[in-house]
């Protein structure tokens, strides 16, 4: 369930890249981004707001860090797929399947299995081979390598973090402060004003309900039961799914190298997360023919 739900998030977040690329052509990024959050903070404390008072003074410092990082995270990706395409941000933001095992080791001395390798391996070959998309601009691209390396982070810290806390409270913290911070730098840069249209509002109630108040209480949720380090590789299909959706919606293209990347990603899951290989089997109505015995 904690796989499959995660697999949900990733589409999720991949169908909103082409969302947000338009809807910041209209509104402002951080009056965006504020709304976004107000969004998600309104929709968790309807159900967590009773429960915000159980984190205690540590909990409540630890759910604004994970703000404070995913905050910057997602920033500095908006600003970047202001300036790149829907597929470059989904291919630089996968690379965190790399970067996520690497803080470990070096911040926490944690240590990952020989298939988990393996699988960030397989991804990063993925992830490589998804370079025959476009290349978008320059800048726009390393405002989303160092969006990357925030949200890397953000998933070790939350590996930490979710055990210890209530998973509804721990991410309205998470959600509240990210409003909150966006909210500041809006104001001091002039930008908020109400919200107008169509594109704007859908984006706004998609990122603000599902890809950010659901979204990361499944990921809190999910890394009770899987690593820092498989919950990256699984993260990694969110680049498969940008660029699904840049292909459908944006105009973007992959070719045959960018597809076969794709495919290559998936295999790196499916070696990781031993559980992978009997859900998708679950999933098509597989069954291994068992031979009679001699």
């Amino acid at each position: 369930m904690a796989l499959l739900a995660l697999i949900a998030v990733t589409a999720v977040w991949g169908v909103t890249f082409v969302q947000v690329k338009d809807a910041v052509e209209l509104y402002p990024l951080f009056a965006f981004l504020a709304v976004r959050y107000a969004i998600a903070t309104g929709a968790l404390a309807v159900v967590g707001g009773g429960r915000v008072r159980t984190l205690g003074r540590s909990g409540l410092a630890a759910g604004a860090v994970l703000g404070l990082l995913l905050g910057l995270g997602i920033g500095l990706q908006t600003a970047g797929l202001e300036r790149t395409t829907v597929s470059s941000t989904g291919f630089i933001t996968g690379l965190y399947v790399v970067l996520t095992p690497l803080f470990g080791l070096v911040l926490f001395r944690t240590r990952v299995g020989l298939e988990v390798w393996l699988g960030v391996t397989l991804a990063v070959i993925g992830l490589a081979m998804l370079s025959g998309v476009h290349v978008g601009s320059p800048g726009g691209n390393l405002l989303v390598l160092a969006s990357t390396t925030a949200q890397a982070l953000q998933i070790l810290m939350v590996e930490r973090y979710a055990p210890r806390y209530d998973a509804i409270a721990l991410t309205l913290v998470q959600m509240a402060a990210c409003f909150v911070g966006f909210l500041v730098i809006g104001l001091a840069l002039g930008e908020l004003e109400v919200p107008r249209g169509w594109t704007v509002w859908g984006a706004l109630l998609v990122t603000g309900v599902f890809a950010s108040a659901l979204a990361y209480l499944i990921q809190v949720w999910a890394q009770r039961q899987l690593s820092a380090a498989r919950i990256a590789l699984v993260f990694s299909l969110e680049t498969v799914f940008a660029g699904l959706f840049g292909y459908w919606l944006s105009g973007d293209r992959l070719g045959w190298l960018g597809w076969g990347g794709c495919a290559v990603i998936l295999a790196g899951i499916v070696v990781a997360e031993p559980s992978a290989a009997a859900t998708l089997r679950r999933l098509v109505g597989w069954r291994p023919t068992l031979l009679p015995s001699d």
